[in-house]
């Protein structure tokens, strides 16, 4: 369930989104010690450009 201060995404941001949850997936079936910030830090760079997207297009 979305929470309410998340941005709206766009398709785009949708798909990598998935492509990199299912990475993240893939890594913590090879084992709980496995490092995955580097796709956490990944999905959070895209939730950030959704936020001032948002924030740009309230703006206007």
């Amino acid at each position: 369930m979305a929470r309410h201060d998340d941005p709206k995404l766009t398709t785009t941001e949708k798909a990598r989104i998935a492509v990199l949850v299912g990475r993240m997936c893939k890594r913590h079936i090879a084992g709980p010690d496995v490092h995955q910030r580097d796709l956490e830090r990944r999905v959070d760079r895209i939730l950030d450009g959704a936020r001032e997207r948002d924030k740009k297009n309230a703006r206007q």
